[in-house]
């Protein structure tokens, strides 16, 4: 059964226990502008089918998931998951498709931005690309994402005073990061984005848009990196939609 947020009219539906939000790019957007704007501070997370998979394993982070203000879909396999419980997401939204996008609106409502993860210098180079790519943005900070003393990340990212925090860190590492340095953290916005410095940076290769456009970016990404993720998609991606046919029919037992 799809779930309605309380006080706010944006749908939820519930794939494996995880309650991810049915919204266009567009309001994902305007929510991105609304968050960074606001006197409160917000979480905004990702689910890929990696994601779910983990979270299914994870009570943990299924927990943290679901308390976060934005849940949204960033893969196709997600989608299909969606249509098979009989719920429809508009589509996914990866990172590296919108975040120009959302650089552009934060600029244009004064935003700042503080960059956190991966290895040394990816954080920067990213940096670069976006300011080149939007002028006018704001970066406030970067900071490589190994790290031995959060508290001390923490108070670099409270003193440099960024609107928004972009977490690139992994499933299911930025996640607890976030979780557990919310309280302390001053900025109204938050955001789990994975890879998606890489990306930017140019340190990761994306496969062909043609594959993106017809749902199939998980097999380019396959073909591109088979080393590193054969185990997730291989395995991962079959287990995930055995997964959500139990739960469609009520066999699975979900938090």
């Amino acid at each position: 059964m799809a779930l309605a947020e309380k006080g706010n009219s944006m749908a939820r539906v519930n794939v494996l226990g995880v309650h991810v939000a049915a919204l266009d790019l567009s309001d994902l957007l305007e929510r991105a502008v609304i968050f960074a704007a606001e006197g409160k501070r917000h979480q905004v997370m990702y689910v890929n089918v990696s994601v779910l998979n983990i979270a299914y394993r994870d009570p943990e982070l299924q927990r943290i998931l679901n308390a976060a203000d934005l849940v949204y879909c960033d893969g196709m396999g997600v989608v299909w998951g969606a249509r098979l419980l009989g719920y429809r997401l508009p589509r996914r939204m990866t990172g590296a498709d919108w975040i120009y996008q959302a650089c552009a609106r934060w600029r244009d409502s004064s935003r700042s931005l503080f960059i956190l993860g991966g290895r040394p210098g990816i954080a920067e180079a990213a940096a670069a690309k976006l300011r080149q790519g939007v002028p006018g943005l704001q970066i406030a900070g970067t900071h490589q994402g190994f790290f031995v003393d959060p508290l001390q990340v923490v108070d670099t990212i409270n003193a440099a005073g960024p609107d928004v925090i972009i977490v690139g860190m992994g499933t299911p590492i930025q996640e607890r990061w976030i979780a557990e340095n919310f309280p302390r953290l001053t900025s109204p916005l938050i955001w789990a984005v994975g890879g998606l410095m890489d990306i930017i940076s140019g340190q990761l290769a994306r496969p062909p848009q043609w594959m993106s456009d017809i749902g199939f970016e998980w097999l380019g990404r396959l073909l591109i990196d088979p080393r590193r993720l054969w185990t997730r998609y291989l395995i991962g991606n079959p287990l995930f939609f055995w997964r959500v046919i139990r739960q469609r029919s009520g066999q699975l037992r979900l938090g």
